[in-house]
């Protein structure tokens, strides 16, 4: 009776562990709007262009998988599996535990890391065009005169 209170401890705490890191894991993410810095942009020199929006478009921003999602959903799905069944059926029930929280993972990174964005082309004021793409957190029409920012390899463009 002791070993089976050990073992579904072990269990809990192994999913509590991975439920845990998931949410590190999603927390990690920084945002790509034009009213978002990094801390590295924080009280740094920026250079600023003046412009007038030519055309906006709605796109879709997608991070780069990292497999943390097919990792955490894999293990959790693992471990939940693992308590069912016994011998064989066990094994199998583990089996496709992982094989469902893996693909379950990868649909809930891909969906956490896919963000509605646009594509803003910005005449400047010495004619040069330019398009930029950022997080949708502002409106933006055709006509509007707009700010640039650049910082590094990065531009915003804000109102």
């Amino acid at each position: 009776m002791i070993k089976k209170r050990i073992g579904t401890l072990r269990k809990t705490t192994a999913i509590l562990g991975v439920l845990a890191f998931a949410l590190f894991a999603a927390g990690c993410y920084t945002g790509q709007g034009s009213k978002t810095y990094t801390r590295g942009q924080a009280q740094t020199p920026m250079q600023v262009y003046y412009g007038t929006v030519l055309q906006v478009s709605d796109v879709t921003i997608e991070n780069k998988p990292t497999g943390i999602g097919v990792g955490v959903g894999g293990a959790a799905g693992g471990v939940v599996g693992s308590t069912i069944g016994s011998g064989t059926g066990r094994v199998l029930a583990a089996t496709a535990g992982a094989l469902a929280g893996a693909a379950g993972g990868a649909a809930a990174e891909k969906a956490a890391g896919t963000k509605p964005g646009l594509e803003i082309e910005v005449e400047l004021d010495d004619g040069r065009i330019l398009v930029v793409v950022q997080e949708k957190d502002d409106v933006y029409n055709v006509g509007d005169r707009v700010r640039l920012i650049q910082s590094g390899g990065s531009m915003r463009v804000r109102q």
